[in-house]
């Protein structure tokens, strides 16, 4: 029945079987030949407007085709950019999962609040500054600073 996806829960085939299609046809969309002949079904449409008087139907045409194309390719290519959002996240994730001296703290930091994250920023922001500072006095800049939350006491080596 499910080819491949016994142990999937239902639903999730018409997921994939979507994802697939969207990949293909935001891949398809982005090529050049897709380009022209989008182009030149504009330039068709442009020179049969002698042929129908330039009328409003004639205009509706082009005006409805791609508002219908536009509204559907939002989706493709939502979707297309969801799972490539997704997979640069885990790939990062990993990086620093696999980074000793890295912190594991900042592996979801895409699910903290406004607040949260705008600590971390300044924390960051500051350990960068810290590290200009070193190389104008002529020093290296490389390292694994300890990440201290805002207020925390230094720790003790």
């Amino acid at each position: 029945m499910n080819a491949g996806f016994e142990d999937v829960q239902p639903g999730t085939v018409k997921t994939v079987r979507f994802s697939r299609f969207a990949r293909r046809l935001a891949a398809l969309a982005g090529r050049p030949g897709t380009f022209f002949a989008a182009c030149l079904c504009i330039v068709l449409w442009a020179l049969s407007g002698p042929l129908f008087g330039y009328s409003d139907t004639w205009q509706l045409i082009i005006n409805t085709s791609t508002t219908i194309i536009t509204f559907l390719m939002v989706f493709v290519i939502q979707n297309t950019q969801n799972r490539d959002t997704a997979a640069i996240q885990i790939k990062l994730d990993e990086l620093i999962r696999a980074t000793q001296g890295a912190h594991n703290a900042i592996l979801d930091l895409e699910h903290l609040e406004e607040e949260e994250l705008e600590a971390y920023l300044k924390r960051y922001e500051g350990l960068a500054a810290a590290a200009r500072e070193r190389l104008r006095a002529g020093r290296i800049d490389t390292g694994a600073p300890d990440l201290k939350p805002e207020g925390a006491a230094p720790r003790d080596a």
